[in-house]
């Protein structure tokens, strides 16, 4: 399907196709709201299931790895006893509150979206897929979701453990951290969270207004001329939602690059742990090669 051309018949074939796109999307709605619960409850139940009931051997099998490790030293060791225990605990709640969010969204956006991509190209009988598309499909979706969870959380875990436990470290030596230059790498680290966060933040301010009106206007000349993510009638609501979401999806944006300068500035402890120096002011040269030249090539790419 060719875009129109013209403003007016643009605007006309806009027009035209609301009462179709409204159709289209009730009637998804209507699926979600009918199959969307089953496929919740499958989703909510099963996953649920496999994270508690996997949780004890995860705990346990997880110790028992990396005590048995020899990748690693005591002292690396003992931290990586401490975070995991912490890690558990965590998948422990967003794993039940993540299946739960996961099945409301899945049963519902799962009819829509088949809705809409009924009508796609090499679709015999497009009325019947438009009705039938999205609903026995969305159950069994769902259980394909839990199954393939499953098969991660148990088989490829194992896997994944085992290989932690019998894997010999490079060069027969076992990977361990240096006390004494912790705290050089601390104050490096400690620098690099103030260069980068200005810098980050001052970026992002600069680019926020660009973004937000450059945005607004790109998709609504799509909109118009039915181009770009307009195009595909299964795309039309996720692109339609996208302008009235776009000072979100900045906003979004400018939160991001504050909080990716978090990593960036961290790592100058890592670059200054491992060249390993011997005085503070060597820490601080030693951290200037690195997230001073990233934060320019940062502001001459956004700049240019």
């Amino acid at each position: 399907m060719e875009p129109s051309t013209g403003f007016r018949a643009s605007v006309w074939s806009c027009f035209k196709f609301l009462p179709f796109f409204c159709g289209l999307l009730l009637l998804g709605i209507i699926k979600g709201v009918l199959f969307g619960p089953w496929a919740w409850l499958i989703m909510a139940i099963g996953i649920s299931a496999l994270v508690l009931g996997l949780w004890p051997m995860h705990l346990i099998w997880t110790y028992y790895c990396i005590i048995r490790t020899k990748l690693v030293g005591p002292v690396v060791k003992l931290l990586l006893l401490i975070s995991v225990s912490g890690i558990l605990v965590l998948w422990l709640i967003v794993g039940i509150l993540g299946s739960v969010l996961a099945g409301l969204a899945y049963g519902f956006l799962a009819p829509v979206m088949a809705t809409f991509d009924a009508l796609g190209e090499g679709k015999e009988r497009p009325l019947v897929h438009c009705f039938v598309d999205g609903t026995w499909s969305t159950i069994t979706g769902g259980c394909t979701v839990v199954r393939d969870l499953k098969d991660m959380l148990f088989h490829s875990y194992l896997a994944y453990m085992d290989d932690l436990r019998y894997h010999e470290p490079p060069g027969g030596k076992p990977f361990e951290i240096r006390v004494l230059d912790i705290p050089g790498a601390v104050l490096a680290a400690a620098c690099g969270l103030l260069m980068d966060g200005i810098m980050f933040t001052a970026i992002a301010l600069y680019k926020f207004p660009v973004m937000l009106f450059k945005g607004w206007k790109r998709l609504i000349e799509d909109l118009v001329g039915r181009e770009g993510p307009f195009l595909e009638t299964v795309c039309v609501p996720f692109a339609g939602l996208a302008i009235l979401l776009w000072p979100f999806a900045v906003l979004g944006a400018f939160l991001a690059s504050m909080i990716s300068s978090v990593p960036l500035g961290a790592y100058a402890a890592i670059v200054v742990y491992q060249r390993n120096p011997r005085f503070s002011w060597d820490y601080l040269m030693q951290y200037h090669q690195y997230p001073s030249s990233m934060s320019i090539q940062m502001m001459y790419l956004t700049w240019h």
